[in-house]
């Protein structure tokens, strides 16, 4: 019998035994199973009943049954206490013939001369998982690395390729510039000898036209001594050919000094009754000019003061005038507006000539262009570039409205100082 103690210590093994949570698995010496708690029942899915007797081998994949059964004898000849698993994968096997991944703790106990083993099992399933989602994360990453480094290395070729490639293209641009520099200070001289020769010629122009001018004047004045048709008729072509000719000097004169900076602005205050003095002296200038039944309105609204250059804005207007009449057939008429909109001297001049190409309209204030139906007409091609260049200097503007074959609308704009409009008001 034992006592009310020995039951106690029995229940209290027995309880340990049955509710550990830990697969506990006793074998004998031989292998065979003898003890199987309630834990080891719920990780391989047998009942106790079912294990008791059979040899462990039950609980494990018949694939290493022969290694495990070399693993055994060599144990019960040497028992320790052992940690089994680490650096290796150990699996368990299911009623159902299913395995999971496990680690096992062997220990023995001796009771008359029999050796008995325990296998303390741990389903590692969850662990297993985890390890393999780290490793699949590991391995991601270590192929993210390998890329980054390939990426790295192949973006340091490329920058090193694009560092030559820009050294080279700097060397090419320092001498491009050289040769630009070069070139540029050649044509500069040019330019320069090319001015001085085209101011030394228009000036050497000038005086020997100046005598075929007078000379026509005289000639003409002793025709009307004995009159002869023929001799007037020459006496206007030899006038009318000498006016284009100077007309020409004037306008490479006139470009020679922009380019140079020889012409000064000055701006001076003119009453209203100043301006259209100005205007209409200038308009009585070119009745000589007009081609026959051809006519010229100036059309005033000016009654303030306003600041100009006076010669820049008479030279302005001769050019703009001389192109209204060179384009405007016979029997035409030629409009001038003056008036002052939001603090601007606005001057327009109109006719109704052959008109400008939107295509030409673009090019028409450089230097030396000359519209596609104008070719056949006088001219050097100057007149409305030295226009911009003179309003410019009174930080002025042109604009101009055309269209072919009904003539043009030409508009400057000089701006009027604010206070001088503000104590007009």
């Amino acid at each position: 019998m034992f006592s009310g103690k020995q039951i106690s210590n029995m229940e209290q093994f027995e309880a340990l035994f049955n509710y550990a949570t830990i697969g506990i698995v006793v074998t004998n010496d031989v292998g065979r199973i003898i003890n199987f708690n309630k834990f080891a029942e719920k990780q391989f899915e047998f009942t106790k009943e079912e294990v008791l007797g059979e040899m462990v081998e039950l609980l494990i994949p018949p694939s290493v049954h022969e290694k495990h059964h070399k693993y055994r004898e060599d144990y019960y000849h040497k028992p320790e206490v052992r940690v089994m698993g680490h650096g290796r994968d150990l699996f368990a096997r299911k009623k159902d013939g299913s395995t999971f991944p496990v680690e096992v703790s062997l220990s023995h106990y001796t009771i008359a001369d029999h050796t008995f083993v325990i296998a303390f099992v741990v389903d590692i399933t969850v662990r297993k998982k985890q390890e393999a989602v780290v490793l699949q994360q590991k391995q991601e990453l270590e192929k993210g690395t390998i890329e980054i480094k390939s990426m790295n290395s192949e973006l340091e070729q490329k920058i090193s390729d694009r560092t030559k490639m820009l050294r080279e293209a700097l060397g090419e641009l320092e001498k491009s510039k050289q040769e630009l520099s070069e070139a540029f200070e050649a044509e500069k001289e040019l330019s320069e000898l090319k001015s001085r020769f085209v101011t030394m010629a228009s000036h050497e122009f000038r005086t020997p036209l100046s005598t075929i001018l007078s000379s026509a004047y005289l000639v003409e004045k002793y025709n009307q001594l004995n009159p002869n048709d023929k001799i007037e008729k020459h006496m206007q072509r030899i006038k009318g050919a000498v006016g284009g000719m100077k007309g020409i000097l004037e306008d490479f004169l006139s470009l020679g000094k922009l380019e140079e900076g020889l012409v000064q602005t000055e701006m001076e205050k003119l009453s209203a009754v100043a301006i259209e003095e100005e205007v209409s002296s200038l308009i009585q200038e070119f009745d000589t000019m007009l081609k026959k039944g051809q006519k010229i309105y100036f059309n005033n609204s000016i009654d303030k003061d306003v600041w100009v250059d006076r010669n820049l804005l008479k030279n302005v207007l001769i050019n703009l005038i001389t192109n209204a009449i060179k384009f405007t057939n016979e029997n035409s008429a030629i409009t001038i507006l003056s008036l002052l909109i939001n603090d601007n001297l606005v001057i327009s001049v109109k006719d109704s000539g052959i008109g400008i190409s939107e295509e030409d309209q673009q090019h028409l204030f450089e230097r030396f262009f000359r519209a596609k139906n104008a070719i056949n007409i006088q001219g050097t091609g100057l007149g409305l570039h030295i226009v911009s260049k003179y309003l410019e200097l009174m930080n002025g503007r042109i604009e101009m409205r055309s269209k072919i074959n009904e003539g043009s609308t030409f508009t400057i704009y000089i701006p009027q100082p604010v206070q001088a409009s503000q104590k007009e008001l």
